[in-house]
């Protein structure tokens, strides 16, 4: 709009200069010469172009940098043995926790050990280099079906890591709460090498209790007293988050 009510202006007055409807000095004003340039070169414009350059690294140094310190989403170490979930919890089905038993039960989702990998490779895939490694740690000839006693742990390559100040409690989530695993650890069915899918950063876990609706677990006289505590407020409880049951007190996590 300001380029074109400045070419109709310009385009005005070249009009009347030409019908010498102009005065000396207004002629003089209409044919001067502008130096473009001049104005990039200008002290005010590399003052206010030095200073944004500055906000913007500034801002950029914060949010990329400081506040991606301890973030590792994406992170995907390479693991002593080239396990693929897409494979077994994929394409042949098998439940998480068939291999991580104590997801349901402790804070903890455990390492599957290698005797639950020999629940089926002592018969499957007794041939492939992979299964050789878990044969070679737990010291078995496939040949005698025999175990020797020179066994060596699988060196496992942790990828989700918590601060050492911050409790989670698995069993909480998976069994109490009715958490799926994909919902922080993202499409690990189509995994061929893990990788850390979600932030897992303080801002990302309060987010989600700000927004989860608490599954009303029957039979359980927690969630009874609670439901019957956030009604007596005047509340719906089917609308009840995690935060409003002090899924934001700093000691939740931080004990």
């Amino acid at each position: 709009i300001l380029l074109l009510l400045s070419a109709t202006v310009n385009k005005t007055l070249k009009v009347k200069e030409e019908a010498g409807e102009l005065e000396e000095a207004d002629v003089e004003f209409v044919n001067q010469k502008h130096d473009i340039l001049s104005i990039f070169k200008s002290k005010p414009f590399l003052q206010i172009t030095i200073t944004l350059a500055v906000l913007i690294g500034a801002y950029l140094g914060i949010t990329k940098g400081i506040f991606s310190i301890g973030v590792q989403t994406g992170y995907a170490p390479t693991q002593p043995i080239a396990f693929s979930h897409k494979l077994h919890a994929g394409d042949h089905q098998i439940a998480c926790e068939y291999c991580h038993t104590s997801v349901r039960k402790t804070k903890h989702a455990n390492i599957p050990s290698a005797s639950i990998c020999m629940n089926c490779h002592v018969n499957i895939k007794k041939e492939s280099e992979q299964i050789a490694q878990i044969y070679k740690a737990i010291d078995y000839n496939p040949e005698t079906k025999e175990f020797g006693t020179n066994i060596k742990p699988i060196q496992w390559v942790r990828i989700h890591n918590l601060p050492d100040h911050v409790y989670f409690n698995h069993s909480q989530h998976v069994e109490l709460a009715g958490i799926e695993c994909e919902e922080c650890h993202g499409p690990i069915k189509e995994m061929s090498k893990v990788y850390q899918y979600s932030e897992l950063t303080m801002g990302w876990c309060i987010d989600c209790h700000r927004k989860t609706e608490v599954s009303h677990a029957k039979d359980n006289e927690y969630y009874d007293r609670l439901i019957k505590a956030h009604e007596a407020k005047g509340k719906d409880a089917s609308k009840m988050t995690v935060e409003d049951i002090g899924g934001l007190e700093c000691g939740r996590c931080h004990y």
